[in-house]
């Protein structure tokens, strides 16, 4: 015993002395490492697989189609057939605006008899705006977005809403992803009189915030704030995760923890800045609304210095009181700026301990994506994240591109090229198919950075549009079981967003309205109680806004609505690689018992009762019209008549939500 504990310490001994020298070791090791692993070399333009069978040859409708069907061979496998019509239509909807398609869109999709039908409904989706909405959500997954700040106070963001309604417009527009990216790192550096550069750099301002006594005015810990904004670059940006290099050398990729504060030190600079859109006018009238109620405020702190017992709680009562009658802030943009006066000396930090300054450093890229060893710039240098930007962007860097292009993919197929999207590293999957991502990467770069044609080359892939049952099932299921060589498209589950959202568009009462400041719908009073301020989840007065698209819902980290958690919304503490998709007894529960569905279930029962008549043949045949993109199966058809005899219409419509041929896509 007394040996096992004595060769325990010279462990721990021999850590600690080792940690001395972890910066040196660690930049020598990334230095020795040959050959690279797979994602630090260059993408290089695959040469395309060929095929000498006529049929195969057939089957190669977009480049995306040699790199698939090689690999089946390979593996012995052949892909599905085609999916129908209705099929095709309902997938393609529901991946590029997060909408299901009309009963109209349909029947007219089914009614092209032209070469190019299918093409042009592609267009159609990409050029709708609810293209950028379902897009941007993805992204805002990725950023963790939230609108508040999150821990105990969960204080809220004067204009956050702005960075999301700038996805959504950057993805409608197809803005090249490059200056996407240089916008959200450094839009006060390059266009500081551009509204949509400062509001890009509102970036930073996503990650969630340590307040001390639910004090604004206090000072932050700026190493957590620096800490949370360099994990989220290497995260979302470059799939590295970074963060493990923060008290030490990364134990698994080749960074050395130097390279983490030196990536912390583009940011050193980077303040936070609210900057106002109000008038002369609104800002008097504001200032004047204000004032006597923070003297009130003033005077209540002052008595409670002293105070004790039952005076001290109705003073404290008092003081929330009268914060909550504040004015509601100013319309501002949520953004960053530098401020020399607040730069951070930035210091490799042993152990990550704040308390504990090692060697100053000056900013550099990752070494590991430099192709020699490069002079760190010095830390007032001018436009620190202009640098970063270009640096990240850079058609060399043999990280960014793949990174993008391999998050597109999982956004059409469920998962990636790489499954570990955030983590291109040695802990990291590899990817399934090397040559597919290399070839998408580099003709990614070539077309501009932009992501339409990227979806051109999936979507009209045969690829993509193959059946979800496999030719031979027994077989692809013992080859293929995950289904990562793609010999059938996969099933999934609507995601929560596009859940409610199908659930308002099918039963005609969802509100089409784009952008604005964030919705605040009603919840369950218990839920609102346990917040730190209960008069933070002020509910939007217009009911008809309660019914816009899940994406303008407040992002609010202390308080998620129950239906879209229990679905599988993100938490957005952390940013979301991808999405899960379980299946568990209270999503049955909400479904059949909570409010929206049963709310929405009677909003579709009514037009159903308009638009059918009060024939329940005609109503059953719109309302799987509506629900499921087709008429009814004879079964189908035959227990819904039976159903409908005994029950109400409302009872019929609240079943169809919980169909699978409402809940998933094929």
């Amino acid at each position: 015993m007394h040996h096992a504990r004595a060769r325990a310490w010279i462990c721990v001994a021999l850590l600690a002395v080792c940690a001395q020298f972890s910066t040196d070791a660690g930049e020598a090791a990334a230095a020795r490492v040959e050959p690279p692993h797979w994602s630090l070399r260059q993408p290089v333009s695959t040469v395309l697989p060929e095929f000498s069978d006529p049929a195969e040859r057939a089957w190669l409708r977009t480049p995306v189609d040699a790199f698939i069907l090689a690999r089946l061979k390979e593996a012995g496998l052949r892909p599905a057939h085609e999916a129908d019509r209705r099929t095709l239509i309902r997938r393609l909807s529901f991946d590029l605006t997060g909408l299901p398609p009309t009963p109209g869109e349909i029947d007219a999709f089914l009614a092209d008899r032209s070469g190019d039908a299918y093409e042009q409904l592609l267009e159609r989706l990409l050029a709708s705006p609810h293209y950028g909405e379902r897009w941007g959500q993805h992204w805002l997954d990725v950023v963790r977005f939230a609108e508040t700040e999150g821990f105990e106070y969960d204080r809220h963001l004067a204009g956050a809403w702005r960075y999301r309604d700038y996805v959504i417009q950057s993805f409608h527009e197809d803005r090249p992803y490059d200056e996407f990216v240089a916008e959200q790192l450094a839009g006060d550096e390059l266009a500081p009189d551009d509204p949509a550069s400062r509001i890009a750099v509102g970036f930073y301002r996503l990650g969630p915030v340590r307040r001390n006594a639910g004090n604004p005015d206090v000072a932050l810990s700026r190493n957590e704030v620096l800490t949370t904004r360099t994990d989220i670059i290497g995260s979302a940006f470059l799939g590295v995760t970074l963060g493990c290099a923060r008290c030490h050398d990364h134990k698994f990729d080749p960074i050395p923890q130097k390279d983490y504060y030196r990536m912390q030190a583009f940011l050193a600079a980077t303040d936070d800045e609210d900057i106002s859109l109000a008038n002369a006018d609104d800002e008097a009238a504001w200032k004047a609304a204000t004032q006597p109620v923070l003297e009130a405020m003033k005077k209540v702190k002052e008595s409670l210095k002293g105070a004790q017992g039952s005076a001290k709680r109705e003073l404290e009562a008092k003081l929330e009181e009268l914060e909550d009658s504040l004015p509601p802030p100013l319309p501002a943009i949520c953004s960053t700026r530098n401020n020399e006066a607040k730069r951070t000396a930035v210091h490799v930090l042993r152990r990550g301990d704040e308390g504990k300054p090692g060697e100053a450093v000056g900013m550099r890229l990752l070494s590991m994506l430099l192709p020699q060893e490069s002079p760190e710039l010095p830390a007032d240098a001018e436009h620190p994240r202009t640098a970063l930007a270009r640096s990240i962007t850079d058609r060399s860097n043999p990280l960014t591109a793949r990174v993008l292009v391999n998050r597109v993919w999982q956004w059409h197929f469920g998962i990636g090229l790489v499954g570990t999207a955030n983590d291109f590293g040695a802990n990291g999957e590899r990817p399934s198919h090397p040559g597919l991502l290399d070839f998408l990467a580099t003709r990614f770069v070539a077309d501009g950075w932009r992501l339409k044609p990227l979806h051109h080359m999936i979507c009209l892939s045969n690829s993509y549009r193959q059946a979800s049952r496999a030719s031979d099932p027994e077989r692809s299921e013992t080859i293929d079981p995950n289904n990562r060589l793609l010999s059938r498209f996969g099933v999934r589950r609507l995601e929560a967003e596009e859940l409610r959202d199908a659930m308002l568009a099918v039963s005609g009462r969802l509100n089409r309205k784009a952008a604005g400041p964030g919705v605040i719908v009603p919840v369950d009073e218990q839920l609102v109680k346990l917040l730190y301020k209960p008069a933070q989840w002020s509910v939007t007065r217009d009911p008809s806004e309660h019914q816009r698209r899940s994406i303008y819902l407040i992002a609010k980290r202390n308080l998620r609505l129950p239906f879209l958690e229990v679905f599988d919304q993100p938490a957005l503490q952390t940013s979301c690689a991808r999405r899960e998709s379980s299946t568990h007894a209270p999503q049955a529960l909400e479904l059949l018992n909570g409010r929206l569905s049963n709310e929405l279930a009677a909003a579709f029962a009514e037009r159903l009762r308009e638009q059918a008549g009060a024939e329940p043949a005609r109503q059953m045949e719109l309302a799987f019209l509506l629900a499921a993109g087709r008429p009814p199966t004879g079964p189908e058809a035959s227990r819904a008549l039976a159903f409908l005899a005994q029950h109400p219409l409302s009872e019929f419509a609240l079943a169809l939500f919980n169909l699978n041929a409402f809940l998933y896509v094929e």
